[in-house]
Order: C-alpha cells, then structure tokens, then sequence
C-alpha cells in the first residue's frame, strides 16, 4: 500500500495471510504488546498475530518492526543555521507531542484510515492497544474497530483530579483538599489557607501526569507564576511530609474481581516530578497490606462504574505512618511492563500474563480461573526504572542503539545467568534539537538487590549523559 505524506516513517510491509493488531501509543510500552500479541495468538486459529505500532517518538532509526511515526509538531524539523554555513549536516528536532494531539492526528490520518480497510478484507476484527483510552481516539467508530482497553469516557472521567477526590472521598484516606472553579478563586483560596497549611500546598489542573499541570507550592508567587488560565478548574490539597511514595499497580474485570500485580516506590523530584521507580518496595508487610486493601477498594468502585482494564494508585506514607491516596492513573503506567516481567518469571508456568488479564477483563468482564497473584518474590527479582526527560532544549552529539531485550534481561538474572545488568531503552539518536519535555532515553536496572540496581541506573544515567549538549 502507499503511504501518504503525514507518515514521518513507517518500515511496515501488509501480509494478507497475519493476523494484526494496532497498537498506539509512546515507543516506551512497545514491548507490552508482545504480551498482547501472545494472548491473541491462543485465540486467532490458523493464522499468525503480529502487531503495528504507531508512534509519536522521533529517533534516528528504529530497531523495531512494523512502525509507524505520526507526530505533526516534528514535521518543521530544525537546522542548525551555523551548520548549515558551514555545510554541515544540519541537526533535526525530536519532540514529544501532546498525547490527545497525537491521537487526533493517528485518527485522522489518510494512511491509517487505508491501512484499516485493507486490514479489515482479511479480518472481521481489528483490535486497537492504547497507551491510555482517550475520546480523541475515533478509530474505534470503524466497524469492526474495537478498543482493548478501558472505555474511553470512562477513563476519561476518572483521570481527572477533581472527580477522582470527590468519588473516593470516604473510601480512602485523602489528603484535605479544596476545588476552585477558575484562576481568580486559586488565588484567593490558596492565599487563605497559606498559613493553616504551612508545609505547602498542591495543585493541580484537573488532568496532569508525571508533574505536569501541577506543583507543591510554598508562595503565593509561585501560584501566580506556575497558574495562568482563568477559567481552569484547580485542584488544592495540603502537602504531607513523607518519606515514601509507593504506587500499586492493578487490573480490575467488574465490581467484586481487582487483581493486585505489584508494589513499587516512585523516584519523585521537586515534590512532584515522577522519574522512575523501584521494585520491591522497601515498605514493610503491614503498610504493604493496607495500600493493597486500598487499591482493591478504589479498584471497586472503578469497576461499578463500569472501568475494564489496567490501572495504578499512587499514595504517599506520611511522618506519622498513615497511608494517604494521591491519585488513580486510569491507564497503563510507568511501571506496566516491567511488572509484566517480573510476574512471568515469579508465577507459575502458564499464569496469564497483566495483558491477558486486561483482555479478559474487557472481553468478558472476568478473569481466567488460573490468574495467580505475586504474593512472594520467589526469584529475587529486584529492578528499578529511570526516564530522562529533557527540561531544557539539548543537543545530541552521540548515539546509544536501541535494546528490545529488556525481557531477556529480566530473564537472565532471574534464572541466575546474570547478577545484574541494565539496558538503556529508546534513545533518541545523534544529530538532534531534544525539546522540553521530551523523553531522550529510559534505564532499566535489574538485578538481585537493590544497591545493584541503583548502581546500573547510575551507569546508565552517566552514559546518556555523555550524548547531549546546551543546545
């Protein structure tokens, strides 16, 4: 099939005798649909499954198969005017593009609207993967087309702050909280509480992620400088001192069935900037019940509301011990596939895997009779995550290739083959303008304790580094 001009890149050739699935979404959780595609391969009779993934990520190759690359913020590219007096090969840009723009532009696309109907020819239904369920998506609207994953407007509805502290208000522990309705009353109501709550305030737009839209706030300054829409809803709550920031990852198939698949401890910067995580975690068994207890209650009510799929809680443990609810993600989160890892080394040989489970949740509203939960960690796996996400506009000046072997990693050092290894994931590329925001690579660190992992995630750290430059 030809491909139109919107496609930044595309290395996909259309076998009629495969089986496909889409998948949409970051570079990041490429490797989930691995896991997607071998539950799909015990359903489809007779015919191989694969998966095309459409991404945002600008790099310099791909060593990944049957991708797409839509990401209309990159097409203006960037030269670098110096070079180009001095004929040298100019530098390009790689940017991240918002995630709903992104999703507009896949479902707008001239190309993938004709590679859906040339897949539909061959099969009756067409499975989309996404990242997170979003109403920007109109794909679905294809007959034929289906989300597997949670329904969109329902993850819509619970991604937002405000809905997520008024619906669970009661349920969990939450920190005190005040919602405003526009920018003026931000002000007045966090000028208000200033001195009642003097460790800081929080604040957030309704939709934020990763530190985005949102800040721990110290000054009425701060406020004024960080907030600027005036009709925006906002989101106060009073900042907690703590040490922990422990998030739970979890899959829930209806109201009465929430599978537990994991504790982790968020890295977090600047009280609120997610950087990676850290596995196990170090809290004891007690806390560690009560956030699981918390999360199958919070998992409840996403499920009487109808939620089908994979979802994470973060909390924080503040000074006095007591577990405190920060938010649901309503979608896959930083930790999905490494979880996903973990749990196919530790459980029993056969066990569904986090993806087969959500499967099973969207399609039938139950989980398959063998889900195991992790309830110890047999093989020792220890792992931990790092996302170097740029703040201010770098240059490439080196190149560190793609690894799709973060599984036989977790392989390796589970089966005793190796103590500890790390893998750098996802790096972008040399010759490049990396803009604010974007994600230049990722680390993953695994080994059999965790002063190992810290020590890969450092190396790695320490090498990506060495590829960038002050622009």
């Amino acid at each position: 099939m030809d491909y139109q001009d919107d496609i930044l890149y595309t290395n996909f050739t259309y076998n009629p005798d495969i089986y496909y699935f889409i998948y949409i979404g970051d570079l990041k959780a490429y490797g989930l649909n691995t896991f997607v595609q071998e539950t799909l391969s015990r359903r489809v009779y007779n015919r191989e499954v694969r998966f095309i993934a459409i991404i945002p990520d600008i790099c310099i190759q791909y060593n990944y198969a049957n991708i797409f690359v839509i990401n209309p913020e990159a097409r203006q590219g960037s030269v670098d005017e110096e070079a180009g007096r001095l004929n040298l090969k100019p530098f390009r840009k790689s940017c991240r593009i918002k995630y709903d723009s992104f999703i507009t532009a896949v479902s707008e696309s001239p190309t993938i609207h004709k590679l859906i109907d040339t897949i539909l020819k061959k099969q009756n239904q067409l499975y989309i993967s996404l990242y997170e369920s979003i109403e920007e998506l109109t794909l679905d609207e294809i007959e034929g087309v289906s989300i597997l994953g949670p329904d969109k407007s329902i993850a819509k509805r619970f991604n937002s702050k405000i809905y997520q502290y008024e619906k669970l208000n009661g349920v969990v522990p939450i920190a005190d909280y005040r919602v405003c309705n526009d920018l003026e009353s931000l002000l007045q109501t966090s000028s208000a509480l200033r001195e009642q709550w003097s460790d800081g305030i929080f604040i957030s737009a309704p939709y934020s992620a990763a530190g985005s839209n949102s800040a721990v706030t110290q000054t009425q300054e701060e406020v004024a400088s960080i907030f600027t829409e005036p009709d925006s809803l906002y989101l106060l709550s009073r900042y907690m001192p703590h040490q922990y920031d422990p998030t739970v990852l979890a899959v829930v198939a209806n109201e009465n069935e929430v599978y537990i698949a994991g504790i982790a401890d968020q890295n977090i910067v600047g009280g609120n900037r997610f950087v990676g995580s850290n596995y196990p975690t170090i809290l004891d068994e007690t806390h560690q019940k009560v956030l699981r207890e918390y999360t199958v209650r919070v998992g409840r009510v996403l499920g009487e509301n109808g939620y089908r799929g994979i979802f994470g809680c973060d909390y924080l443990i503040d000074n006095d011990g007591n577990v405190i609810f920060l938010e649901i993600n309503a979608r896959k989160q930083g930790t999905t596939l490494e979880f996903c890892h973990t749990l196919e080394q530790s459980l029993p040989e056969g066990s569904p895997s986090l993806m087969e489970l959500e499967y099973f949740a969207v399609t039938e509203n139950r989980f398959p009779k063998n889900a195991r939960e992790l309830t110890v960690n047999a093989r020792n796996l220890h792992w931990g995550t790092y996302n170097y996400k740029i703040d201010t506009q770098k240059r490439t000046t080196g190149y560190i290739p793609q690894n799709v072997y973060e599984r036989e990693t977790f392989k390796k050092v589970a089966s005793g083959e190796l103590l500890k290894d790390f893998a750098i994931l996802e790096h972008v590329g040399t010759n490049f303008y990396v803009m604010p925001g974007t994600f230049l690579a990722r680390v993953v660190s695994v080994a059999t304790n965790r002063d190992d992992v810290n020590e890969g995630l450092c190396q790695g750290v320490g090498f990506i580094q060495q590829t960038i430059e002050e622009a």
